[in-house]
């Protein structure tokens, strides 16, 4: 039995796409009537606040995908994996982030991705870490404001970053979930084909939709407005200081991971854009 968390999330919700039907699979959230129904699939409501139903939802688990999303709740990641421990899974699979390897990089969401990784390679089971940069569906942020008005407004147009296709992450997820012993003990630094900018990727959004689609500059404080409408302050200003480290240049390498674990090249912002068309108005 392989058990997904974050199964109705970006990454999960693929990997469980993609898993439908390979093997028996169990996909723990908050909300089980989100989740369709689907072959040897079942669904379980739970919470990572909540041990004893950790406990009840990996009975029977083997391998298991750790996506926890909120370093204001540290505690998720240690319920999960003493959870796990207790009732016998044997390998996980935990989504963290590429940051973790850059000493520059102190946030609180870096601070914590990393103090998650400690916990799970001492939690005495197998494991694979996952460590994408910048999901190239964050764009979606911007689909709102590129649909009726034809703008995006955010900070740092020309800095680049090696952004990834949540569906590539997804399919490295799904590798290791199916083969855990071929991936035991590594670490998959997932990166896009090449860095882009906000300004390169909006210059693909009109090309791709055939009109018009400019770019406007946000300053910090700016930035800073719009971020802690949307977050807790401590996570936007983790994310300010995300975003200036990649001004830096500290985002723009590229790792050959993608196309050496799936035997393909891995997907660019205009396939992915391409996908995802209608959300901007094509």
């Amino acid at each position: 039995m392989i058990l997904l968390t974050g199964g109705t999330g970006t990454v999960g919700r693929l990997v469980s796409r993609r898993l439908s039907g390979t093997a028996p699979l169990r996909l723990l959230t908050r909300d089980p009537s989100r989740v369709a129904p689907g072959p040897r699939l079942d669904v379980v409501g739970g919470d990572f606040a909540d041990p004893a139903g950790l406990e009840r939802a990996l009975t029977g688990v083997r391998t298991a995908l750790l996506v926890t999303a909120d370093p204001l709740a540290p505690a998720h990641d240690e319920n999960f994996l003493t959870a796990a421990r207790r009732a016998g899974v044997r390998h996980v699979v935990k989504l963290s982030a590429l940051a973790v390897t850059d000493p520059a990089a102190d946030d609180l969401i870096t601070r914590w991705q990393r103090g998650n990784e400690r916990l799970l390679r001492a939690s005495g089971m197998s494991w694979t870490l996952l460590r994408p940069r910048a999901f190239m569906s964050n764009t979606l942020s911007w689909a709102r404001s590129v649909r009726e008005e034809g703008v995006v407004r955010a900070l740092g147009g020309s800095t680049a970053g090696a952004t990834v296709d949540p569906g590539d992450i997804a399919e490295v997820a799904a590798a290791a979930l199916l083969d855990p012993d071929g991936h035991a003990g590594r670490t998959h630094a997932l990166t896009g084909p090449e860095p882009i900018s906000p300004t390169a990727q909006t210059a693909t959004l009109a090309r791709l939709l055939g009109r018009p689609v400019e770019f406007v500059e946000l300053t910090v404080a700016e930035a800073r407005v719009a971020l802690r409408s949307r977050y807790p302050a401590p996570l936007a200003d983790a994310l300010l200081a995300s975003a200036e480290r990649g001004r830096a240049g500290a985002k723009t390498d590229v790792h050959p991971t993608v196309p050496a674990l799936l035997g393909r090249p891995a997907r660019s912002y205009r396939d992915w854009a391409a996908d995802h068309l209608a959300a901007f108005g094509g």
